[in-house]
C-alpha cells in the first residue's frame, strides 16, 4: 500500500507473525508494509488514518469491528492467534515478543533446512506459529537426541519431525491445518 511502511516486518500491526509465513520466507511477500506494490489492507489503511500506529493494540479504538471475524480462516499463515499474540506483545512488550518470535524463526529455519522433504513447509510454519516456544524447543531436542538420526533418510527425518509436532499439537487440541475461507 502506497505510503505504508513498517520497521518490524516479522510481526504485523494486526497480529500476524509474518516472519513465520511461507510466503514471506519464500520472498513472495515483503511483509506488512515492506515495500511499494504490496496488496491493499484495510487495517494498514486504518493505521495510516490513525497517525501510523505501529500495532493495533496501541489504538484507543482496539479492538474495533475490523477484528470481529479476523481469526475465522487462514490465508498463507494461520490467523488463529492474532488477538492472543497482540495481547501477549502488549503485556510483555514488543521487544520481548519479537525475541521469542526470533527464536521460533530459528527453530523453523532448522526444521526447513534439515527436516523438510519438500512437503512439510506449511506444516512446519503452522506448527511453529501455533505451538509454544518451549514445546518447539523440546521437539527439536527429541529429534536431535536420536541416536539413529544420522542413519535416517530425509524422508524419515521429515516424518519424525512432523509426527512429533503433530503429537504436541494433538495434546494441546491444536489443528495444524490451515483453515480455508468457505
Amino acid at each position: 500500500m502506497k505510503g505504508f511502511n513498517r520497521q518490524n516486518q516479522l510481526f504485523a500491526l494486526c497480529g500476524l507473525n509474518c516472519g513465520l509465513c511461507p510466503m514471506f520466507l519464500s520472498k513472495h511477500c515483503p511483509g506488512c508494509g515492506g515495500g511499494e506494490g504490496n496488496q491493499s489492507c484495510k487495517i494498514a489503511r486504518c493505521s495510516m488514518e490513525h497517525g501510523g500506529i505501529e500495532y493495533c493494540f496501541q489504538c484507543g479504538e482496539y479492538p474495533c469491528p475490523k477484528y470481529d471475524h479476523i481469526e475465522d480462516y487462514d490465508v498463507f499463515i494461520t490467523g488463529r492467534n492474532q488477538k492472543r499474540d497482540m495481547k501477549k506483545a502488549q503485556q510483555i512488550g514488543v521487544e520481548a515478543y519479537n525475541a521469542e518470535q526470533a527464536e521460533k524463526a530459528c527453530i523453523l529455519d532448522i526444521l526447513l533446512a534439515h527436516y523438510n522433504d519438500g512437503r512439510k513447509k506449511t506444516l512446519f510454519c503452522v506448527a511453529v506459529n501455533l505451538l509454544e516456544l518451549q514445546e518447539l524447543q523440546e521437539v527439536l531436542r527429541q529429534i536431535e537426541n536420536r541416536s539413529d538420526l544420522e542413519t535416517l533418510t530425509l524422508k524419515e527425518k521429515s516424518a519424525l519431525a512432523a509426527g512429533l509436532l503433530k503429537a504436541v499439537a494433538a495434546k494441546n487440541d491444536i489443528d495444524l491445518k490451515l483453515r480455508k475461507k468457505k
